[in-house]
C-alpha cells in the first residue's frame, strides 16, 4: 500500500512550484496524494515568511494536528519553505510534535529524511547556511534547489506552468527576509531552463510564467558567454507548443530598453509587467533600501509607455512602513493615480525578525492607521482599474481558457453551459458562458461588461471575429 501525503501551500508562486517539485519527487518514492490531512500518513506545510500573518496561520494549522499526532504517532508532520529556513529549531519548540523542518534549498532531501523518520531516527532538519556562514560559493550551493521534476496534476491547470529561472535575491531591502531564506541571487543555466520548458510543452503546457525574485535581473555567465534575460526569452520563444511567455517579478532598474524591445518584438511574450514600486516617497524608498527613486521608477514607466504602449503594468505597495507620514502615504496615492496600474497588491507593513528594518527602525505606524491606508489605496486602485476595464467594453480579446470560474465550479457537473474563466495576453481575467471542453483553448471573447478585477463577455464565432474589431490584449 502506498504512503499517502497531503501538502498545504501558502505564499508566492515560488512556493507553488516548490510544492509541485516535492510531490513529483515523493510520487517517485511511492507516495500518493490525498486531499485531507486526516487521510494522510505524511502532512507537509509549505510556508511563507513575508508577513507575520502567514506564519501564524501555519502555526495555528499545526496546532490542530496535535491530537491527530497523539492518536497516531506514526503520522509524520513536516514544515518546509521559507518559515522553516527562518525559524529552524523554533518550529520544534512551538510545535514539538513536528517531525521534519526543511528549507527551500533542501527540498530534494525530503524523501530521504522521511525514510530516516520511519526508521526511528528521530526529528530531522535540513536548512541552508546563513549569509555569513561561509564563502559566497559555499552559501550559494547550500541554497540550490531542484527543478526538473514536474507533476502536471499539482498545477491549477495543466495548460499553464511556472518555470523558475532564478533563485535567491541580493537586493537586501530592509523589510525583506527573502535574501536570508532563499539565499544569494543565482540564475539557472539557460540550457536547463530550455530543457525544462520543452518538457512542459510535451506535457501540454501552452503558457509558462518565468519566476525569479527579480526575474528581469537574470544573467548567467559561463566561460566567455553571458546570457541575459532578453537572450533567454529569445531562446524560449523558439519552443514549439509554448504559445505564451509571462514573467514575474521585475525590478524597476532592470526594465531596460533592450528588454522592452524584446517583449515588443516577440509575439509569444506577454506585455504584462509586474514591477513593484512599494512607495511613492523617496524617503520611504530609501528607508526600505529599494535602490531606486520615484524619478527612476517614472523614467522606467515612461519607457514602457513609449516602447510597449499596449502593456498592462501591475505593482506592489507597502503601507505603514516605519516612519511613513500621511504626506508620504499620499505620495503613493498620487503615483497610483498617475500610473493607473492594472492591479496593485497592497500590504500593511509587518515587521519581520532579523531584518534590517526590525533592527534599525521602530514599527511606529499604528495598526489602525495601516488598515485605513490599506483600504484607501485599495479603493483608489480598484476605482481606476474598473474605469480602465470598462473602456474595453465592445472590444474582442484573446483568452486562454483555464477552466470553470468559482461560480462555474459550483454548477451542476452535468450542465452543458457553465461560467468559464481565462486570461488575456495582458493577464486580465475574463469570465464568459461556455463549456468545460474549452479549457486549454484560445478563444476570442467580446467584452460586454467589466468590474475592477474581471472582464465579462461572450465567445465570438470565427465569422463574427472576422468582421469585428481585432482581438486585443
Amino acid at each position: 500500500m502506498s504512503k499517502r501525503v497531503y501538502i498545504h501551500t501558502v505564499g508566492c508562486q515560488m512556493n507553488v512550484l516548490d510544492s509541485e517539485m516535492v510531490i513529483a519527487d515523493l510520487k517517485r518514492h511511492g507516495y500518493s496524494v490525498v486531499d485531507s490531512p486526516k487521510n494522510a500518513d505524511c502532512v507537509l506545510y509549505n510556508t511563507c515568511s513575508i508577513r507575520e500573518h502567514a506564519e501564524e496561520k501555519v502555526y495555528s494549522s499545526l496546532g490542530k494536528l496535535r491530537q491527530a499526532k497523539e492518536r497516531n504517532p506514526q503520522k509524520t508532520i513536516g514544515v518546509m519553505g521559507c518559515m522553516a529556513q527562518k525559524d529552524q529549531e523554533i518550529v520544534f519548540k512551538r510545535a514539538p510534535y513536528v517531525d521534519l523542518v526543511v528549507g527551500p534549498g533542501q527540498l530534494h532531501t525530503i524523501p530521504n529524511l522521511l525514510q530516516k523518520i520511519e526508521k526511528g531516527e528521530g526529528r530531522q532538519m535540513a536548512v541552508s547556511l546563513s549569509r555569513t556562514d561561509g564563502s559566497q560559493t559555499v552559501i550559494a550551493r547550500s541554497h540550490e534547489t531542484f527543478d526538473p521534476l514536474r507533476d502536471p496534476a499539482m498545477r491549477p491547470t495543466p495548460f499553464q506552468a511556472y518555470l523558475r529561472i532564478q533563485i535567491g535575491c541580493d537586493k537586501f531591502c530592509t523589510y525583506c527576509v527573502v535574501p536570508n531564506t532563499r539565499g544569494p541571487e543565482q540564475g539557472r543555466p539557460p540550457e536547463q531552463v530550455i530543457s525544462e520548458a520543452r518538457i512542459l510543452a510535451e506535457q501540454g503546457c501552452r503558457e509558462i510564467t518565468l519566476l525569479g525574485q527579480t526575474v528581469n535581473s537574470y544573467r548567467f555567465k559561463q566561460d566567455d558567454r553571458t546570457t541575459d534575460f532578453s537572450g533567454l526569452l529569445e531562446q524560449l520563444h523558439e519552443i514549439d507548443g509554448i504559445d505564451r511567455i509571462k514573467f514575474v517579478t521585475n525590478y524597476p532598474k532592470d526594465m531596460t530598453e533592450r528588454l522592452l524591445t524584446t517583449v515588443r518584438d516577440l509575439p509569444k511574450c506577454s506585455p504584462y509587467l509586474h514591477v513593484p514600486l512599494q512607495s511613492g516617497s523617496d524617503a520611504v524608498l530609501k528607508r526600505m533600501k529599494r535602490g531606486y527613486t520615484v524619478g527612476d521608477y517614472m523614467e522606467m514607466f515612461e519607457r514602457i509607455e513609449r516602447i510597449l504602449p499596449e502593456a498592462s503594468v501591475s505593482s506592489d505597495f507597502i503601507v505603514g512602513f516605519c516612519g511613513e507620514t500621511e504626506e508620504e502615504f499620499q505620495m503613493s496615492v498620487r503615483l497610483v493615480e498617475r500610473c493607473r496600474f492594472k492591479n496593485s497588491f497592497i500590504f500593511q507593513y509587518s515587521e519581520r525578525p532579523g531584518t534590517t528594518a526590525a533592527k534599525r527602525y521602530p514599527d511606529d505606524v499604528p495598526r489602525e492607521v495601516k488598515l485605513r491606508r490599506n483600504n484607501e489605496l485599495l479603493e483608489v486602485q480598484d476605482r481606476l482599474a474598473k474605469e480602465d476595464n470598462l473602456k474595453m467594453v465592445g472590444s474582442v480579446v484573446e483568452v486562454l481558457v483555464e477552466g470553470p470560474s468559482k461560480v462555474g465550479k459550483k454548477s451542476d457537473p452535468n450542465a452543458h453551459v457553465v461560467q468559464m474563466t481565462g486570461r488575456t495576453k495582458c493577464d486580465r481575467i475574463v469570465a464568459f458562458d461556455g463549456n468545460r471542453r474549452q479549457a486549454g483553448q484560445f478563444l476570442n471573447v467580446k467584452v460586454d461588461d467589466a468590474s475592477c478585477h474581471t472582464l465579462i463577455g461572450r465567445v465570438q464565432t470565427v465569422d463574427v471575429v472576422s468582421i469585428g474589431a481585432p482581438a486585443l490584449s
